[in-house]
């Protein structure tokens, strides 16, 4: 009976699911903010951890400066914004074997100029490309996999710290994108060689240069001593002391998404070499958040780059 009754509990799970990935599959772009702002709502009206966590994310944001007040509002939405996308994307691709998003190959697109200017006019310095943690990360990383296509590289590796596999096999999905993780015990010994490696093969790499020094407190921290906000910050050291000694340059950017449509704001790139190379990206750290703060994935962080790391 026991038995019986586990085995229905899985099945029911998983018809469940089947039945989530099919809807959400096929969700037009145009309803993902009323759906995210909907269930964000009816969600804090049970939940006290919703309630908390909506205000958790919005609190931070009047404390910067200049910020609009429907910036703090939309961060309360947010978390729920990137989990449909996430799924959208993801599920999408899972049940129709492919996914066409032309506002993510145009972003795509931009970068793939910008690179080919870089490579004409500062010849074999590789580049490393930033995208800033906003709206979803397989939105990202559906940018990113174009613009290996794009490219013509058979694989672009990107450094990551998210979990693996959050809603199925990620690497079956993106067999292009070659994902180093951050937090891999075995491995992090060596992720600087693979880092450099992959640089001087493909003369480009993705790098998420905005995370918060806090999310990777687990490890000892190289940062770096910046100001934003008026007031002394931290960003991670790791990609200036990688980029420096190869000339790479970095490429920031961040994505938006307003009424169903994707776009990104890129920034002008600069040379990792360059003494002043960290207040630079801590400057285009502080504007997007001041422009797309209800977009962070990390609004409400802990730290918001005050964190105090050892070294």
């Amino acid at each position: 009976m026991r038995s019986f009754s586990s085995r229905l509990r899985r099945n029911l799970r998983y018809a469940k699911y089947r039945c989530q990935r099919a809807v959400l599959a096929r969700v037009p772009a145009s309803l993902l903010e009323p759906l995210a702002a909907a269930g964000a709502r009816s969600g804090a009206l049970f939940s006290a951890k919703r309630r908390a966590n909506g205000v958790v994310r919005a609190d931070p944001g009047p404390d910067l400066a200049d910020l609009a007040p429907r910036e703090t509002r939309r961060a309360r939405t947010s978390r729920a914004l990137e989990h449909l996308i996430d799924r959208r994307i993801y599920f999408g691709r899972h049940v129709r074997g492919v996914e066409h998003w032309p506002d993510l190959q145009a972003v795509a697109a931009k970068l793939a100029q910008q690179i080919a200017r870089l490579r004409q006019t500062h010849p074999g310095c590789p580049v490393i490309v930033s995208p800033f943690h906003y709206v979803s990360q397989y939105a990202n990383i559906y940018v990113i996999d174009e613009l290996r296509a794009q490219l013509a590289l058979r694989s672009l590796a990107v450094v990551s710290g998210m979990p693996r596999n959050l809603y199925g096999n990620d690497q079956a999905q993106i067999p292009g994108v070659n994902v180093l993780y951050t937090f891999d015990d075995d491995n992090r010994g060596g992720l600087g060689l693979r880092v450099v490696r992959s640089l001087k093969r493909n003369g480009a790499l993705v790098l998420f240069a905005d995370v918060p020094p806090f999310t990777m407190h687990r490890y000892p921290m190289e940062t770096v001593g910046v100001q934003m906000f008026g007031r002394n910050a931290r960003i991670h050291h790791g990609v200036f002391r990688l980029g420096a000694p190869l000339n790479a340059w970095l490429l920031p950017f961040y994505l938006t998404f307003e009424r169903g449509r994707f776009d990104a704001e890129l920034f002008e790139p600069l040379p990792l070499a360059a003494p002043d190379a960290p207040q630079q990206v801590a400057d285009c750290i502080a504007t997007a958040l001041r422009a797309n703060y209800g977009r962070w994935l990390a609004a409400g962080h802990p730290s918001l780059y005050a964190f105090a790391a050892s070294r």
